[in-house]
């Protein structure tokens, strides 16, 4: 296996998350959701440098090199890309926000990514989705088939090049871009999908930290409580 570059996004707003500070900075457990994003990348031996993109640059740990965020998801991307070294082919981004990644998911993204020239975990939508222009009530259009929807996750792994290239070449504004892989969509790539897991969640809101929380504690074989 080729060594990595991991990219974490961390210079969003946590606007949604709704408290004084950031959900990254939050607890979960013994460590804060950023902290343990990071572990699960840091540890791992095919990974050489891990690149968190943020407001604040305070995080010294080895093998992690802060640089500043952008406005948008791609831009901060865009920022860390830039000071991968170049003898690194592959990257990965991963959502800071995503701190239950386990190494098994790591595993199979990164060799599926390397047989394929790009990868990604995604879970089945589960739930039935209705087009509409909102805002709401709106009326319903009509009723999108799920069969061949995914939902997507993290970490997406790719060329450096292939998003290096993907990034300049743009065709539409960054902030329109919703994940890293759609980069290479448009830059007509190919992207795999691998499965991914439940438990991968994003912590976007509070109740997302209380479900990381009853998740971790469920893979410790303790119930919160009793911590």
């Amino acid at each position: 296996m080729p060594q990595f570059a991991v990219i974490l996004p961390a210079a969003g707003l946590s606007t949604r998350f709704g408290g004084p500070r950031s959900k990254l900075a939050e607890r979960l457990g013994d460590q804060t959701v950023l902290e343990r994003s990071l572990a699960a990348f840091t540890r791992r031996d095919d990974v050489e440098t891990v690149l968190v993109a943020t407001r604040d640059a305070s995080v010294t740990l080895e093998k992690v090199i802060c640089c500043g965020g952008g406005t948008t998801r791609a831009e901060s991307v865009r920022n860390a890309l830039r000071i991968v070294p170049p003898h690194i082919e592959w990257v990965a981004v991963h959502d800071a926000a995503r701190p239950l990644v386990s190494q098994e998911l790591i595993d199979r993204t990164f060799a599926a990514a390397v047989e394929h020239g790009a990868a990604v975990p995604a879970m089945p939508v589960a739930l039935t989705i209705k087009q509409a222009s909102g805002p709401l009530p709106a009326k319903v259009e009509r009723t999108v088939p799920r069969e061949r929807l995914w939902a997507m996750q993290t970490p997406q792994v790719m060329r450096r090049t292939a998003l290096l290239d993907a990034l300049e070449r743009c065709p539409i504004p960054l902030e329109q871009v919703t994940d890293d892989v759609q980069l290479l969509e448009l830059a007509g790539h190919d992207v795999w999908l691998v499965a991914g897991e439940e438990r991968n969640i994003k912590i976007t809101t509070p109740m997302d930290l209380t479900v990381a929380e009853l998740l971790l504690h469920k893979s410790r074989g303790a119930h919160p409580m009793s911590s």
